[in-house]
């Protein structure tokens, strides 16, 4: 009987502990985006973490309108706009008028845009080993599944959906 009560004691405990996967979530986030732009310095990449999201969706989805670039990089577009004026200065990307609708602007990336995305993909591999260090293959897919499945929950919830 004693050990029972412990076992109980112990669970409740732990079912009165806070979770804290947002919480490791966000100090993630933070910490890796501190290595991520130390590893940009050493190889004398000047540039900032809303500079790479902008960047990689470019890269990875070609031109696309300033509204639908601010949907998928979660950023105003006042925000947007500033951080774009910043990239065009560096010859990084430009806006152009869609040929298809002169009322919308495109924003794509420039020929002197291709060196860059070398070294942020040679980048990212080394991240994602740091990630996976001492994960099995298994463990990975369970992982990315699961922050899937909160990302789906977040994205249900801002968009009006329940609790």
């Amino acid at each position: 009987m004693v050990g029972n009560i412990a076992v109980s004691f112990r669970c409740e405990r732990a079912v009165k502990r806070q979770r804290q996967g947002g919480f490791l979530i966000s100090k993630i986030h933070l910490t890796a985006g501190r290595i991520f732009a130390r590893m940009l310095r050493e190889r004398q990449i000047d540039t900032n973490p809303a500079h790479g999201r902008i960047l990689f969706v470019l890269w990875e989805q070609g031109p696309m309108t300033i509204h639908e670039l601010a949907r998928r990089v979660s950023l105003g577009k006042s925000t947007l706009t500033s951080t774009l004026d910043r990239l065009e200065r560096r010859k990084q990307v430009e806006r152009v008028r869609c040929v298809d609708d002169r009322r919308k602007i495109l924003v794509k990336l420039t020929p002197e845009n291709q060196a860059l995305h070398k070294l942020y993909e040679e980048v990212s591999r080394e991240m994602t080993q740091v990630f996976y260090r001492d994960f099995g293959s298994e463990e990975i897919v369970r992982f990315e599944e699961c922050l899937r499945r909160i990302l789906d929950n977040l994205n249900s919830l801002e968009s009006g959906g329940e609790h």
